[in-house]
């Protein structure tokens, strides 16, 4: 990796490192809750090593939330979250074999002796942390943001070869046991094959297919949909590859850990190899690092590289970890794969922030294990860095496996037919003279963001994703039909202010390009004409079936060509977003920086909207998990006149700007909360609130939401649909309450609710 000078001076060094921070986790919230790599891990690790750079000359700079500090990722709100008994940690990487002997070299000599390494293949799947308690397992979780994971119990209980109960006995009272969770190549194959069959949408990779199929809930799914949750789910494995929470094991090497877990039934991989102690362990490791290197086909899995640990585990405490990774261990990281095809076209497409992206479109070509036409190129600086001409035989990689990079031109190739790209003046979604949009950007915007198609489009699935309003029918798909359909030629909507205003009549039926939200660029089908869809379509119905909505029909000879299923329930879900949590709302209005996190924090602090629009800058930022930029960015949120008008038809159609019973900002933390100090756990269907809702208002009056019932749980609010957490409260005689008493709970707090009636 290049070096590159540090600056000098403070303000200077502050100012890079808040704009590595926001990209890093802009990449971060893209890789880790949509499944969606949107950078190459070299890129991704460029930014790290640089922010690490800056925060090392500038120690004042390293606060303890920098993402070099942290773990990526974090828990969503679809899914409850588990508290792993011990951090899930990241791992450090190298990427050539003169790092990884002096990373070698460094380890043995802080721990003062020869050690023995313990070789395996990096799977290139999703983390998973498995606790045991007494072998009977409890929860299994997603790393999450190391500290806080999703529970995925129920889906992990399809997934073949991971025992409900251990094998044998005398098992620990309790253990985590960590593994990666992935498709097997074959089955990923069978998969896409399927969908290709069905016409659906193929994945772009194993580790992306995993994830979307683990993280899938089955609430709301008919019989067909769960009949192919489920097989998705049986195709699925795991292995195991460490260790977490474990008191004094009755191992003294990772190599034992795996000879154990197998013994009570666990996965475990047979690609792994010790070495022997002393001076030629490194050169050992270095063996195996070459070896899958050159045979990465022969394995029964995706892999991006190789995990070299310290085999003794008396050593991983002696040496300890940094806040996100462990000392002890390192990952190699093998260069993608490479191919050559042509060069047919560069386009620009604008997403949802207003930056013009140039993407490249190819001879479809087959690289790490999956077809590829698009590619992008970033700026019009990269085009000209990569030096690659229209027409040209080009290099293409997939980074980190994932994404298609494009590495430059074949240039003995050429024939004096290719021709240079130019970057258009000019916006091609509205027209409106690109720019930079502050001095030293090498990113041309559209600067009409009130109006421009292309943007108005990635805001709008934006708000429909899920981590905003969670909208089901609101996708990729639908939000460009909504705002950029060929058919009509006047979109239903033409900003997101008309959101909640839609009528089913307004939606069908449309027909639409089908393109990517963040760059713009339209998708292509296997002979690269653009891919349309039609997300509303009108279905048939004789004039004798049954009953209709005049108005939503319309007729010809004898039948009427009503709404789809997909349209009903997009207004239908939009009807329901209005009452969505606070913090769903502020994501949903795509305002910089605030995330899922950040949108948390401002509602669970100051309860309503009008609460943060009133706010100073020093009263944003003191809130933890705000800060200074993204209290900036929310006042110029504000600050922009066609956003109120947002705020008005949201308002007018009936959205939810504040949090039912919030007894104002800060007072949700404050110790006089009716709360404080209390644990509820709200679970099942409560008359009157969403689990969200549920959960916001446990915190909004003081008290600490759970996911699981424990002896330390005070209360238990319970629905209908409550399950195995209704049962535990009654086995610890926790008193249980219905929705009407969980209101009084959380107004008046417990002195409010009527004495318990005594059994005769």
């Amino acid at each position: 990796m290049a070096e590159t000078t540090i600056p000098d001076d403070l303000d200077q060094a502050r100012g890079e490192a808040e704009t590595l921070t926001v990209r890093i986790l802009e990449l971060r919230e893209a890789y880790y809750e949509k499944d969606a790599a949107v950078a190459s891990d070299e890129d991704y690790d460029t930014l790290i090593h640089r922010l690490e750079a800056i925060e090392s000359a500038f120690p004042e700079l390293a606060s303890q939330d920098s993402p070099t500090q942290t773990v990526g990722g974090r828990a969503q709100s679809l899914f409850d979250p588990v508290t792993h008994a011990e951090r899930m940690l990241s791992l450090d990487n190298v990427f050539s074999t003169d790092e990884f002997v002096a990373w070698s070299a460094k380890v043995e000599k802080d721990a003062g002796r020869p050690v023995r390494y313990l070789c395996e293949l990096k799977i290139d799947g999703l983390a998973i942390n498995l606790r045991y308690e007494s072998g009977v397992l409890v929860s299994a979780a997603t790393r999450g943001d190391g500290v806080v994971g999703e529970d995925v119990t129920e889906n992990i209980d399809l997934v073949p070869g991971i025992p409900r109960r251990l094998s044998g006995s005398g098992h620990p009272s309790l253990v985590e046991v960590r593994g990666e969770v992935f498709f097997p190549v074959a089955a990923f194959q069978e998969l896409n094959a399927e969908q290709e069959a069905a016409g659906e949408r193929l994945f772009a990779n194993p580790r992306n297919a995993a994830s979307g199929s683990l993280r899938q809930k089955a609430e709301g799914k008919n019989a067909d949909q769960l009949r192919l949750m489920h097989a998705r789910l049986s195709r699925l494995r795991m292995l195991v590859h460490g260790i977490g929470a474990w008191e004094n094991p009755p191992v003294e090497t990772q190599s034992d850990v795996y000879q154990l877990v197998a013994t009570w039934g666990l996965p475990t991989s047979s690609h792994y190899r010790v070495t022997d102690p002393g001076a030629g362990a490194a050169g050992e490791a270095v063996e195996f690092i070459r070896y899958f290197g050159e045979h990465r086909g022969s394995v029964e899995h995706e892999i991006d590289g190789i995990v070299i640990k310290i085999d003794e585990l008396a050593l991983h405490a002696e040496l300890g970890a940094t806040s996100r990774a462990p000392r002890w261990a390192i990952a190699y990281k093998y260069p993608p794969e490479q191919v050559n095809t042509t060069l047919l076209d560069i386009r620009v497409g604008v997403g949802r922030t207003g930056r013009a992206t140039p993407y490249a479109v190819m001879e479809p070509v087959r690289v790490a294990g999956s077809v590829v036409r698009q590619a992008t190129l970033h700026n019009q600086d990269v085009v000209k860095a990569k030096g690659v001409l229209i027409g040209d035989t080009i290099v293409l990689r997939k980074a980190g496996d994932v994404i298609p990079e494009i590495l430059g031109p074949v240039v003995e190739l050429r024939d004096g037919t290719e021709r240079e790209f130019v970057m258009p003046e000019y916006c091609p979604e509205c027209g409106t003279r690109l720019r930079a949009m502050k001095e030293g950007d090498i990113d041309l915007r559209c600067p009409n963001a009130k109006d421009c198609p292309a943007q108005v489009r990635g805001r709008v699935e934006h708000a429909g994703s899920r981590g905003a309003l969670d909208v089901e029918a609101l996708g990729e798909v639908s939000a460009a039909a909504l705002t950029q359909p060929l058919e009509p030629a006047e979109p239903p909507l033409h900003t997101e202010a008309g959101l909640f205003d839609l009528r089913v009549e307004d939606i069908f039926p449309i027909k639409v390009v089908v393109r990517d939200s963040e760059t713009g660029m339209a998708k292509t089908n296997d002979d690269g004409s653009e891919r349309t869809d039609t997300p509303f379509k009108r279905a048939r119905k004789p004039k004798e079936d049954g009953e209709f909505d005049p108005a939503a029909a319309e007729f010809t000879g004898d039948e009427f060509f009503v709404p789809s299923t997909n349209a009903i329930k997009l207004i239908a879900n939009l009807d329901k977003a209005k009452t969505a949590p606070l913090w769903r709302i502020l994501v949903a209005l795509s305002i910089r920086h605030v995330g899922p996190v950040a949108a948390r924090a401002l509602a669970g602090h100051f309860g309503s909207l009008d609460a943060i629009r009133a706010a100073s800058r020093e009263e944003l930022a003191e809130v933890d998990g705000v800060g200074g930029i993204i209290a900036d960015a929310v006042i110029a949120w504000f600050e922009v006149d066609w956003h109120q008008h947002i705020l008005m038809r949201w308002a007018q159609a009936g959205v939810q700007f504040a949090t039912p019973g919030h007894p104002g900002p800060g007072a949700a933390a404050a110790a006089g909360g009716v709360l404080a100090g209390l644990t509820v756990v709200a679970t099942g269907s409560l008359d009157g609130f969403t689990r969200e809702g549920a959960q916001e208002a446990i915190i909004a009056a003081g008290g600490k939401s759970a996911s699981s019932v424990s002896k330390n749980t005070d209360f238990v609010a319970a629905g209908p649909g409550a399950g195995s957490k209704l049962a535990k409260a009654e086995q610890l005689g926790i008193r249980v309450l219905d929705a009407d008493g969980f209101r009084i709970l959380l107004t008046a707090g417990p002195e409010g609710l009527p004495p318990l009636a005594v059994a005769p």
